[in-house]
C-alpha cells in the first residue's frame, strides 16, 4: 500500500487560500475516484473537493474553520501500490499548481491626482502610523485573511491577542476582528461625542479651534424575544450576502426606474422552437438568455452603464460580463458571472446559462466564476413576482430585475384603429448608481432592453 498527498487545488487565479469548512471523508472511511473529500470555503464561494484517487482516508492535516494555501497538503490517502497512477496523478496537481503561480502579479498603476496628494497629507496629519506588526511575538495562531485585515485596520498583535476567539480551539476568525473593529469604531465615535459636548460648554473665547462634529453612533434597537422563539444563526454565505447589501445602500444613491414591455413575439418564438432546440443541442431554452442578450446588446449601445466608480472617477469597463442571481437551494443566493456575454451567440448563452445556474446549486462554482461582473440580471418571473427594486451588486452600478410574464388585455394600434388584444406583458424595473447615471440615462438604457425583446423576430433561426 502507498500513501497518496492530497494537496488544496488551485481555485482560480485570484484566490491563494480557503478555509476548511468540513470534512465528507474521515479517517477510516474508503474514498472513490471523484468523491467529496471537503468542503471549503473563499471570500466569495464555497466550494467541494474531490478524491483524484480511490483508497482509504489516513488523516487530516486540517481542522475545520483552518485556513489552507493552495498546494498545501491537506489529507493523506492510503491507496493500492500502483505508484506510477498515484506520481502521474501528483504530476498533474502539481503541473496546475506551476502554471497557477508562472503569471506574474502587475501591480495595477495608479494615476497620482492633486486630490490624491491633498489626501494623503491629510492622513499622515490626522491618523496614527500603521507600523507592520510582528506576529512571530505572539503565541497564538492568526490566518493569512485575518493577519492582512489586522494590517489595515492597524489592529496590533496586543490587540488581537486579548480578542476571544470563536474558531477552532479558540482561534480568532474574520468575523471575530471584524466584530473587534467595529465596537472600537463605536467606542472612538461615542468619546469623540463627548469630547464635542464638553468643548460647546466652553466659553467662546477660549476655543482657538474648532472640531467638526461627528456622526453619533448608530443605536440598535433591542429585539424582543419571548420563550418560543426560535434563534437561527446566519451562515457564513448568509453572512457575507447581509454585509454586501447593506454596504450597497451606503454606498450608492439607488434609483429604481420601471418599464412595461410587450414580449408577445419572443415568447411565441419560444415556444415555437425550444423543442427542437432541446433534441439538437440537449438543453432546455430559458427566457434568461434572452434577457441576458438584450441586456448585451443595450451595453454594447449605452458603454456608460459598463462602469464602476473609484473615488472620483469612473472606470468604463471594456469586457461585458454580466451577472445572473441564482437561488440556492439553502434560500441564500449567489451570482455567477458569464463573461463577455456581448461575444456569445443565443445557443452559448444558454449552455452558459444552465451550466452556471447547474453548478451553482451543486455548489460546483470556482472563485473565478463569481467575480468580475460588470451588470447584473435577476429574475424575480421565476417566483412569479411582478416587479421589484433589487439592491445594485456592488461595484456595478447598475441591475436589472425581470418580472414575471403575464397574459393581459392590451392596446394595440393597427391600420385600421385601435383594438384591444390579448398580449404577454411584463415589468422590468432596473437600480442604478445615481452618483453616475442619471434618469436620462438609466431611462434610455431600460428602453433600449425594453426594445430588444419586443422587437424579436418571430423568424430567428437559432
Amino acid at each position: 500500500m502507498a500513501q497518496y498527498e492530497l494537496l488544496l487545488p488551485k481555485m482560480g487565479e485570484s484566490v491563494a487560500e480557503a478555509t476548511v469548512i468540513r470534512w465528507e471523508k474521515n479517517p477510516g472511511d474508503n474514498i472513490a475516484i471523484d468523491d467529496t473529500i471537503l468542503e471549503i470555503a473563499t471570500d466569495k464561494v464555497d466550494s467541494e473537493v474531490p478524491s483524484p484517487v480511490s483508497g482509504k482516508m489516513v488523516k487530516h492535516l486540517f481542522n475545520e474553520n483552518d485556513v489552507a494555501q493552495v498546494g498545501d497538503v491537506i489529507a493523506i490517502i492510503e491507496i493500492e501500490s500502483d505508484t506510477a497512477v498515484a506520481e502521474e496523478v501528483k504530476d498533474a496537481e502539481l503541473e496546475s499548481l506551476e502554471k497557477a503561480t508562472e503569471i506574474p502579479f502587475v501591480p495595477e498603476e495608479k494615476e497620482e491626482t492633486i486630490e490624491d496628494k491633498v489626501e494623503e497629507v491629510k492622513t499622515e496629519e490626522t491618523d496614527e502610523v500603521k507600523q507592520p506588526n510582528n506576529f512571530s511575538s505572539s503565541d497564538r495562531f492568526y490566518s493569512p485573511l485575518v493577519k492582512s485585515i489586522a494590517q489595515e485596520e492597524g489592529i496590533s498583535v496586543e490587540q488581537l491577542d486579548n480578542i476571544k476567539g470563536s474558531g477552532s480551539e479558540g482561534r480568532v476568525t474574520k468575523d471575530d476582528l471584524l466584530d473587534f473593529i467595529s465596537s472600537k469604531n463605536n467606542n472612538n465615535s461615542q468619546t469623540k461625542d463627548q469630547i464635542n459636548t464638553t468643548s460647546s460648554q466652553e466659553p467662546v473665547e477660549s476655543k482657538k479651534q474648532e472640531t467638526p462634529a461627528t456622526e453619533p453612533a448608530k443605536v440598535v434597537q433591542p429585539v424582543a424575544k419571548s420563550g418560543g422563539d426560535e434563534i437561527i444563526e446566519m451562515d457564513r454565505m448568509r453572512k457575507l450576502i447581509a454585509d454586501h447589501m447593506v454596504s450597497s445602500k451606503q454606498t450608492s444613491p439607488h434609483v429604481t426606474s420601471f418599464i412595461e414591455v410587450d414580449v408577445t413575439n419572443m415568447v411565441n418564438w419560444r415556444n415555437k422552437v425550444k423543442t427542437s432546440f432541446e433534441k439538437r443541442e440537449g438543453e432546455k431554452i430559458t427566457f434568461t438568455p434572452i434577457f441576458v442578450e438584450a441586456v448585451a446588446k443595450a451595453l454594447k449601445d449605452l458603454p456608460m452603464v459598463n462602469v464602476s466608480v473609484k473615488g472620483s472617477q469612473i472606470i468604463k469597463k471594456k469586457d461585458i460580463n454580466i451577472g445572473m442571481a441564482t437561488a440556492l437551494p439553502s434560500g441564500n443566493l449567489i451570482v455567477p458571472v458569464i463573461k463577455n456575454a456581448d461575444q456569445l451567440n443565443l445557443v452559448g448563452l444558454t449552455k452558459s446559462v444552465n451550466d452556471l445556474a447547474r453548478r451553482s446549486r451543486a455548489n460546483k462554482l470556482l472563485p473565478d466564476e463569481v467575480q468580475g461582473g460588470t451588470f447584473t440580471v435577476t429574475n424575480l418571473g421565476t417566483f412569479d413576482n411582478t416587479m421589484g427594486t433589487p439592491i445594485i451588486n456592488q461595484p456595478q452600478v447598475a441591475i436589472l430585475a425581470v418580472g414575471a410574464i403575464k397574459k393581459k388585455p392590451a392596446v394595440l394600434e393597427t391600420e385600421y384603429g385601435d383594438v384591444i388584444a390579448i398580449r404577454h406583458l411584463m415589468y422590468l424595473s432596473m437600480s442604478y448608481d445615481h452618483r453616475v447615471v442619471d434618469g436620462s440615462l438609466g431611462g434610455m438604457f431600460i428602453k433600449k432592453v425594453a426594445d430588444n425583446l419586443e422587437q424579436w423576430d418571430v423568424n430567428r433561426e437559432i
